[in-house]
Order: C-alpha cells, then structure tokens, then sequence
C-alpha cells in the first residue's frame, strides 16, 4: 500500500514538473552583463581600461605627444578650420569592427556635427587624423597632437553612444570637467575616500572655462564614486547641494555643446 502511495505521489510530482516551466539560475554572465548595464558611463570606461591605466590620464585621457588641452599654445591642439568654416576632423576606423559597431560611431559624430561646426570626415592624406581602434580599453589623447592619434574604443565595454562622444570630445581638446580651474566652487573631491595612486585623477588643470559655467549635467564630468578607494564611497559631492546628479551618460548636454562651438568659434 506504502509502495502503491509513493508512485502515485512520484507520478503527480513529475507531471507538475513537466507542466510548470523550468526556473532558469542566472549564469555568471548574466549577472555581470546586469552589472555591466547598470555601470555609469565613467565606471564602465574604468573597467574598460583597468588593464592599461598605468598608461593613462584621469582614467582614459592617452599620453599625448605634446602638452594639448583647453590651453595651448597658438591654438596648435585644435582643428584647423576648412575654408567653409567647418572644423574638419580626419579619421580612420578600424576594419575588425562590425558594421553595427560602426553605425553606432558614426552616429555619435553626426550627433556632434548636427550641434557644432565640427565634422568628422574619413581621412584621404591628412597628416593629422584620429585613428579609431578596437584595442584595449577607451581612450584619447586631449586636443589634435599632431600626426596618426589613437582614439580606443574596445567592443567590449565602449562601443556605446555616450562613451564615444565622451572619447571624441576628448580628442576636440576638453579635459574632464571635474578637473577645471574653478571646480572648488561647485565640488568637493573627497580626498580621503581616494587611492594615493589615483589622486592624479583629480588634480586641477589651468583650463580655458570659456565663460561657461560649470555643469554637473555634463558628458565629461566623473560620477561620484569613480576611483573610490572602497565600493560606494563618494570621491566626488557637489555643493552647496550634494543631492544634485552628476556624471550622466546619454548626451551631450547644452553646455557641452556651447562650449564647442565658442572652443571652434562656430557660426551657427
């Protein structure tokens, strides 16, 4: 009788477990492909560069050849003008990248020209051009330096809109706006939730503001907790008003924009 309960129990258990779909475990991929969605735009290029940042300037900004930023001399790190008033910026793109990846590059650089005067157009003989790779990491040099300059934009990890604008704005001569020469005013840089190796990160550059304000909503401004010495601490607060948001990683935003088109002085 005991045996004759036990296979009609085993029967009734086996038909709901064929009648109820089977509860899948999340694989290590999917949780760190969750983790990777909800990284901000700063984190995810950290991560990204982790493996060559003894190589690089505030997380993604590449040795240059010469010094090239927001300052500099005769105006040598920005692009030339064409005879049309559109600031010409050579490039070439790497051929491992698919076409998707491709369409997703060249979309950000048509964001940026349909706002500014600054076109990127495919280098015929120009001596001085952005060569876009899929290497290690995203970076880019600051401003044009002169000659073949690499940009990196890895597929794993930067190929998305905000993080190439980032990139190329980069190349177009702006430093990270947490660094400017003004930044004490409006943020707090928590020294002390910083890796002593990392603290270069953070120091302030003799920038050209440009008479813009300074913008939390910016592209180029650094999330809270980047390079935090521990998960969450925040190396970055605002203030007076530390609940504003910053480091956002979709667009660019209106200051970003003013400010290259006063940088190239476009007539827009």
């Amino acid at each position: 009788m005991d045996r004759v309960l036990l296979f009609s129990i085993s029967a009734v258990l086996l038909n709901l477990s064929q009648a109820l779909p089977a509860k899948v475990l999340p694989t290590d991929q999917d949780i760190q492909s969750e983790k990777h969605d909800a990284m901000d735009i700063f984190s995810r290029i950290l991560e990204a560069n982790k493996e060559i940042s003894y190589m690089l300037l505030e997380g993604d900004m590449a040795l240059p050849k010469t010094r090239s930023a927001m300052k500099c001399l005769n105006d040598y790190c920005k692009w030339p003008k064409s005879p049309s008033g559109q600031v010409e910026v050579p490039y070439t793109i790497a051929s491992d990248f698919y076409e998707d990846e491709k369409a997703v590059i060249e979309n950000a650089m048509k964001s940026i020209a349909s706002k500014t005067c600054v076109r990127f157009v495919l280098r015929t003989n120009q001596v001085d051009y952005i060569s876009i790779g899929n290497l290690v990491g995203c970076s880019s040099t600051v401003g044009r330096s002169g000659g073949k300059q690499q940009l990196s934009l890895s597929v794993d990890g930067c190929v998305s809109h905000g993080i190439i604008e980032h990139e190329l704005i980069h190349s177009l001569g702006f430093h990270h706006e947490h660094t400017r020469s003004d930044r004490d005013q409006y943020v707090q840089i928590n020294w002390q939730n910083i890796p002593q190796a990392s603290a270069y990160n953070f120091q302030k550059k003799d920038t050209n503001n440009l008479n813009t304000p300074y913008d939390y909503n910016s592209i180029m401004h650094y999330g809270r907790t980047a390079f935090a010495i521990h998960y969450g601490k925040e190396t970055i607060t605002p203030i007076p008003n530390s609940s504003v948001q910053i480091g956002q990683r979709t667009e660019m935003s209106n200051i970003d924009i003013q400010r290259i088109n006063k940088l190239y002085e476009c007539a827009l």
